[in-house]
């Protein structure tokens, strides 16, 4: 019984008169636990994503060891347990692909276990929006901790961020600018600890992302892996997971509209990754909030950017974290943010902002003085984007924002692969590259293909950067005029897959337009003769998420995963 007076949840497990009472509680023994262990005690889960196959995760056990440590000291029984972990590095075609597939392995794994409370331990990118997205569906107390940013890379003397640099000096290369063996040297410079990327990548994003919706501890994003205070946030949400069973706070309380309103406040402050759009739209879906694309675009033209970070910025996590971490970010925002509403640690948005401090008035700047008066993020619409398309403006090139240029078209990937560095291809650095067939169901999963690479003969000019449009996705750690998530994806029929080469293509993100300037007759004449799309699977996973697959503007998730119900009505700022 819990101190609220209602039985725990693990006791319809336990406490039960039938035979699989009597061997849950043996099967225990066999473990090694005493009845003293758990008698009387919540039980609480600690959901790990850690697999060597994820070099991000891959210090999670030990810190899994931490929350273990702090579930003890609060009188609770932790049970540690895997889940299904999604490493962007090693994986075919995509961690998007996997990503609801991981969600519903935590739903499950936590609603059919005696669990009272969980702690959710993520870090590479997809793994924490699927955590979060589980737990919300399966509405059992829940705390997320992150497993922090890796050390700063060097090289040569100067301060590397992954994946950033990666990208910007692979640029170099294939320009001819750095030779192979210095390609090599660089290659043991840039990843110096365990941890996910130490840019504003998709996972610095989403662990930030968690301190805004008040479902981690402040100061859980930007801690090192390796300091020893990621041990000790750990340690403390052990205690803390208990606290929240004895109260019964599930994230049905704590993920409300105001929270996923101020975490895209806050997702616009820090210049975050394009990926949280959709992680954020399938997370607040399991709960039955509607996250419309006009939303974020609204909320973007009123928050200031203020966070010089890379890909947007010239810092890197290590320093986020020494001038204050998102507590300081939302400190300098605080006007703008629904500060009443409430989090894991019992108190509100607000109440836990009292001791946080700027340390780098730099790094974060005050909401007075920006980076720039709107935020890091704009979505598009037009002709070319019914349904809306993404830019990160604040990691684009500022001439090429107003653009009007031909179309150079790439069918798929493997196209842009065989001809992008083509001699006799016919480019110029005023054209608009596009390639089709990266989105959900065309690619499939949607990969980060989005950062099409230069052409060759224009890297050798001295070009680096043209605008680019696709309907795949984009790493949050890179940079240049991308446009992302262009809805509803060709594979989908979108007007995307009726443009050619040599049409007149015009993005205006001042006025949040992209269209196609061909007539709209001409356009379904195209979109009418196109072939059917490929099927990529017949059996399997695969096939169900080509089935049951929802678009870019609605998450990303499978339709039968998203709650039911009446959205709740827009909060006014």
């Amino acid at each position: 019984m819990s101190t609220n007076g209602k039985p725990r949840r693990s006791q319809a497990w336990l406490d039960t008169p039938e035979l699989y009472g009597w061997l849950r509680r043996a099967a225990f023994k066999a473990e090694g636990f005493g009845e003293q262990a758990y008698e009387g005690r919540p039980i609480i889960g600690i959901c790990n994503t850690w697999s060597e196959l994820t070099h991000c995760n891959a210090h999670l056990r030990q810190l899994a060891e931490a929350v273990k440590r702090g579930v003890w000291q609060a009188g609770g029984f932790p049970l540690e347990f895997p889940v299904m972990s999604l490493g962007e590095y090693n994986m075919r075609p995509t961690t998007m692909l996997y990503r609801n597939l991981m969600s519903m392995d935590v739903e499950e794994s936590i609603t059919a276990n005696p669990l009272d409370g969980v702690v959710l331990l993520g870090g590479c990118d997809k793994t924490t929006p699927a955590l979060l997205m589980g737990a919300a569906s399966a509405d059992v107390p829940a705390i997320l901790v992150t497993g922090g940013p890796q050390l700063k890379g060097n090289w040569r003397g100067e301060e590397l961020g992954s994946c950033t640099d990666c990208r910007r000096y692979e640029t170099e290369l294939r320009a001819g600018r750095i030779t192979d063996e210095e390609w090599a040297e660089l290659q043991s410079c840039i990843l110096r600890s365990p941890g996910h990327c130490m840019v504003m990548g998709t996972a610095s994003t989403m662990a930030s992302m968690g301190e805004a919706l008040g479902i981690a501890l402040p100061g859980n994003a930007a801690i090192p892996a390796v300091d020893s205070r990621r041990m000790q946030l750990a340690e403390a949400a052990g205690r803390k997971i208990v606290d929240l069973v004895e109260s019964d706070l599930r994230p049905s309380a704590v993920l409300s509209r105001r929270a996923f309103e101020n975490a895209i406040r806050t997702l616009h402050a820090i210049g975050g990754s394009t990926n949280a759009i959709i992680h954020l739209a399938a997370i607040a879906g399991r709960l039955g909030i509607d996250l419309p694309l006009a939303l974020f675009d609204e909320l973007s033209r009123t928050t200031p950017f203020i966070l010089d970070l890379k890909p947007s910025g010239r810092f890197l996590m290590e320093d986020f974290f020494y001038a204050g971490g998102i507590p300081a970010v939302l400190k300098e925002i605080s006007p703008l943010l629904h500060l009443e509403a409430p989090t894991i640690t019992g108190r509100t948005l607000g109440e836990n902002l009292d001791a946080a401090d700027n340390q780098n008035a730099e790094l974060i700047r005050s909401a007075d003085a920006p980076l720039s008066p709107e935020g890091g993020l704009a979505v598009l619409y037009g002709s070319l984007a019914p349904e809306g398309a993404v830019i990160k403006p604040t990691a684009a090139s500022p001439e090429l924002l107003t653009h009007r240029g031909r179309a150079l078209v790439f069918e798929d990937h493997d196209d842009l692969g065989r001809r992008i560095d083509d001699p006799e291809l016919d480019v110029t650095p005023e054209d608009v590259l596009v390639m089709r067939n990266g989105g959900s169901i065309g690619a499939p999963g949607m990969p980060e293909w989005g950062l099409l690479p230069l052409p060759r003969k224009l890297l050798q000019r001295g070009i680096r950067d043209m605008v680019r449009l696709s309907d795949a996705r984009m790493s949050g750690t890179a940079f240049g005029t991308v446009v992302v998530h262009v809805a509803p994806e060709s594979a989908a029929g979108g007007p995307l897959a009726a443009v050619r080469d040599g049409d007149l293509i015009e993005l205006d993100v001042p006025n949040r337009r992209l269209d196609l300037l061909v007539d709209e007759r001409e356009v379904q004449r195209r979109l009418a003769e196109r072939p059917a799309p490929k099927t990529h699977y017949a059996r399997g996973y695969g096939w169900l998420f080509a089935q049951h697959i929802l678009g870019a503007d609605r998450g990303c998730d499978f339709d039968f995963l998203r709650a039911e119900g009446v959205a709740e009505a827009a909060v006014t700022p």
